[in-house]
């Protein structure tokens, strides 16, 4: 946590809590004396923030980096939201505040008010705010799986979607610059492998060089106006910064850091756009089908892009990169996100490309609109795209999978669900009296739902049995009550 340079080894997590520590150490070398407050809620894949604060709580106070855990999402994101209101008072000891705001998707889902209303607010120039969204797409340690960057396009934050614990202290870094710059909370899309993950990374101080462009709206440079007071007219205005000059600003702060990535800048036939870990899985599946390195692919006339901004898209590193292109393939987990942006910034373009995503240019199935994207799973769609464009010969023959005889009395083995530990507590206090009823929660006792329990389902956090009100007017149990 203390190194200011060379390589150390550290978590996704232990990443957000030393970027803080990175920002206060470039501001105080800019001369700007700043502090840093997180809050959020609990819960996978971000669900280690507090443990993370606690083993480096030391250095981290030491640097003025307070850690407030909240009572739920809603109220973290407020405390946040404070914070930058600090500087403001007459009264204020430092320059600014560092905001981090974290919670799992359905956080997300949970704060939107909250949020909203703190990104109309903005963040103070010398502070910003960065709003961690952990989204678990393979429903690993999640009652349903979660993609939060819909929901922060529309709470209108600028959303960046780091790919590697490297890209969570870099694109962090660029990330409150990029608030200030603009006025507005960024989105800081956490995949759950990412924050899962544990990697060597790059400590030096000067990795990264932050470049203020030049922005002016109606010929006049841009400066946002923080508001403490929401309330017509003024939360009008508000709103008209919000999804006006701090979009713009955004990706003109991008263009101007060359924060998105392009492979083979020379001629190419068809092009791939992959965001966050998903770049990774794409480099995976065409080095299974014979493209390891960058040359492969410029040789094959294949570019790449991989957005660090993945809302709003930055449109001219966009258009250059699909210059030529006949073909466009968006590689992007759930719903068309990314693919429905590129369409609509090249459509009536004279030489556009297709765009295609989820489907083929017949409507046919191509990429899964559901669950995670593996590898394995893109290798064939893509050797079905590419085919088109590249000859046989430069593509590696598929793994013909060998089936392994399995006996007889394997097959007859009982299949065993999951179940709690004999010492476990909830082990017997999940069993009901006879004849009783119990709504499902979220923790490990939620298991109780695949055994042999009487329960009528699961609800989302916070609403634990309350179906039963909504049950109980109408259920055979009330209705024959004396």
């Amino acid at each position: 946590m203390e190194s200011t340079e060379g390589s150390v080894a550290m978590s996704g997590i232990q990443a957000l809590m030393r970027l803080l520590l990175d920002q206060t150490r470039a501001d105080r070398a800019a001369g700007l004396n700043t502090a840093g407050l997180i809050s959020g809620y609990r819960g996978s894949p971000v669900g280690g923030m507090d443990q993370a604060y606690e083993a480096d709580e030391e250095i981290l106070k030491a640097n003025n980096i307070e850690f407030i855990s909240g009572v739920n999402e809603d109220l973290g994101a407020t405390a946040v939201w404070g914070s930058q209101q600090t500087a403001l008072e007459e009264t204020a000891t430092f320059d600014g505040v560092l905001g981090m705001w974290y919670g799992k998707g359905p956080g997300v889902d949970r704060s939107g008010d909250a949020l909203r209303h703190a990104n109309s607010s903005g963040v103070h120039p010398n502070g910003g705010v960065i709003a961690v969204a952990g989204d678990d797409p393979f429903c690993k340690s999640s009652t349903i799986a979660s993609a939060s960057e819909w929901a922060l396009a529309d709470l209108a934050m600028p959303t960046l979607y780091p790919a590697s614990v490297q890209e969570v202290l870099d694109f962090g870094r660029f990330g409150y610059e990029l608030s200030r710059y603009s006025g507005a909370w960024v989105g800081f899309k956490i995949h759950s492998n990412v924050a899962d993950a544990y990697s060597t990374v790059d400590t030096s101080a000067d990795r990264v060089a932050v470049v203020t462009p030049e922005f002016e709206v109606d010929g006049k440079p841009f400066k946002h106006l923080q508001t403490t007071t929401l309330i017509a007219p003024l939360s009008m205005g508000a709103e008209k910064d919000m999804f006006g000059p701090r979009l713009e600003a955004a990706k003109a702060f991008v263009a101007a850091n060359g924060l998105d990535r392009v492979v083979n800048t020379g001629p190419a036939t068809i092009g791939i756009v992959a965001a966050g870990p998903v770049y990774g899985e794409l480099r995976d599946a065409l080095t299974k089908l014979g493209f390891e390195s960058d040359a492969d692919l410029e040789s094959a006339g294949i570019r790449l892009y991989k957005p660090a901004l993945i809302w709003p898209l930055e449109p001219n590193g966009l258009t250059e990169f699909a210059d030529g292109l006949e073909e466009i393939v968006v590689i992007e987990e759930k719903r068309s996100f990314i693919e429905s942006q590129i369409r609509d910034l090249l459509y009536g373009r004279t030489g556009a490309p297709r765009v295609l995503g989820k489907v083929d240019d017949e409507g046919r199935p191509l990429l899964s609109n559901h669950g995670g994207l593996l590898a394995e799973d893109l290798a064939e769609p893509l050797r079905a795209r590419l085919g088109r464009f590249v000859p046989e010969d430069r593509f590696v023959k598929p793994r013909v999978l060998i089936p392994v005889a399995v006996a007889a009395e394997a097959k007859e083995l009982p299949d065993r669900g999951a179940y709690f530990c004999s010492g476990c507590p909830h082990n017997r206090s999940t069993v009901l009296p006879d004849g009783s009823m119990s709504g499902g929660g979220i923790g490990c006792h939620g298991m109780a739902l695949g055994m042999e329990r009487e329960n009528f389902g699961i609800t989302h956090m916070g609403g634990e049995g309350v179906q039963w009100v909504g049950m109980a007017p109408v259920s055979y149990t009330h209705l024959t009550l004396p």
